[in-house]
């Protein structure tokens, strides 16, 4: 029996940034304001399609004046053409489509939409949903408050940073230069600023900072932000059984009180070797049909309050690189709200990237609201693979554009 002699890597997807460019006085998301100087042509670098270009007021949950709407059951004929369009890899995909272009008449499909994999830096959404859980929990009545938290926090990242491939931007205001390096110890930003490398440049770094934070939350409650060495003596001097215990609970309680099910949606541990090291934690999965959940709860504004689910779409919104399923050409009018993520897994040296022989999930989701500014076509899709020693970043991005265009078909009209 061949034994696997490496183990690499989770979710190494290519910088995606997110978030309305014109989000910087809001959020104090300094690599906003880059964006939207390159946008205007100020700052060098390459402009956003159109679908990039929504501005705050845009960006809002859908499904907020349908508080009873439910993923009707699989429609056979749909579930048939969406499987059509995955080829012969039938069997290492699982798909699920959610079509509320007409609202009259929703539409869902789905092909193993219950098989369960690790979700690679899908699992991110998890990590957001907790800490806006979390800030509700703390401030339950004062919105300002928690945004005040996101926005003023300053982390210094430290070790558990350690170690990421990422690259995060770093934009000076007053200089007007933008910079990209992986994070390392002694990095800052803002707790808003880390929870939108997690989730724009999938950083595995942030979202192991973001996670000590939430340890740190759960902690202090009302007290946090404390100082960094009140902090760091309680991470250090913490049983690190005592400490997952806090973890694991301000994770995952937050995927049942929200009413998913985390037999079927877990972020179990941090995203560096540092982080899962010091504060342990379960194992991570996913299925396409609880993550199709968790994205209806969040257009319909219950993710934790309409405010939170707004956030986080926000968070998800793409406006500059895309990549994977997000880059297809027929998704340049659209605005898409993205994530993506991976691992790959090898028997044998060396191990090329996203191309594992023995294990090579790659997962996306997003909503595509087509022409951007308008729900003419409005679709959800959650995709998980799995086929071995092949990157299916491009093979995403043609199934992309085979149901985009299986969407224009289904609605000539709109």
């Amino acid at each position: 029996m061949r034994r696997p002699i490496l183990l690499l890597t989770i979710c190494w997807p290519l910088l995606a940034i997110c978030y309305p460019m014109d989000g910087y006085e809001a959020t104090g998301i300094k690599r906003l304001e880059a964006a939207r100087l390159t946008q205007e042509g100020k700052l060098s670098g390459t402009p956003q399609p159109v679908g990039g270009t929504l501005k705050l007021e845009q960006v809002d949950i859908r499904l907020r004046d349908k508080p009873d709407f439910q993923i009707p059951e699989p429609d056979p004929q749909f579930s048939e053409q969406v499987r059509t369009l995955l080829g012969g890899r039938t069997s290492q995909y699982s798909i699920a489509v959610l079509d509320l272009s007409d609202m009259s008449n929703p539409k869902y499909a789905e092909h193993n939409a219950d098989h369960a994999q690790n979700p690679g830096s899908v699992g991110k959404l998890a990590v957001a949903l907790a800490v806006f859980q979390m800030l509700a929990d703390l401030y339950p009545n004062d919105i300002e408050k928690r945004r005040h938290i996101l926005k003023s926090t300053l982390i210094t990242a430290d070790e558990f940073v350690i170690h990421d491939s990422h690259t995060v931007r770093f934009f000076n205001i007053e200089k007007q230069k933008l910079t990209r390096h992986p994070l390392h110890p002694g990095d800052q930003g803002t707790l808003w600023e880390f929870v939108d490398w997690m989730v724009s440049a999938s950083s595995n770094s942030a979202g192991s900072a973001v996670m000590k934070e939430l340890v740190l939350m759960a902690r202090f409650r009302e007290r946090y932000p404390v100082s960094r060495e009140e902090g760091d003596q309680y991470i250090d001097n913490t049983p690190k059984s005592e400490l997952g215990a806090v973890f694991e609970k301000a994770m995952q309680e937050p995927i049942t009180r929200n009413g998913l099910d985390l037999t079927k949606f877990r972020q179990g541990s941090f995203f560096t070797h540092v982080g899962d090291s010091k504060i342990p934690g379960p194992n991570s999965y996913a299925t396409p049909r609880e993550l199709m959940r968790y994205l209806v709860k969040m257009e319909q504004g219950k993710l934790v309050d309409e405010w939170s689910s707004r956030e986080i779409k926000r968070l998800l919104y793409s406006t500059e690189r895309r990549i994977r399923y997000a880059s297809s050409p027929a998704l340049y009018p659209a605005a898409v709200y993205f994530k993506s993520g991976s691992l790959f897994r090898c028997y044998s040296r060396p191990c090329p990237q996203y191309q594992g022989d023995k294990e090579n999930l790659m997962n996306s989701i997003a909503i595509v609201e087509t022409p951007a500014g308008t729900l003419k076509r409005y679709y959800i899709v959650t995709l998980m693979s799995n086929v071995l020693r092949r990157n299916s970043a491009s093979d995403h991005a043609a199934l992309a554009a085979r149901l985009n265009q299986l969407i224009e078909k289904l609605h000539p009209d709109r």
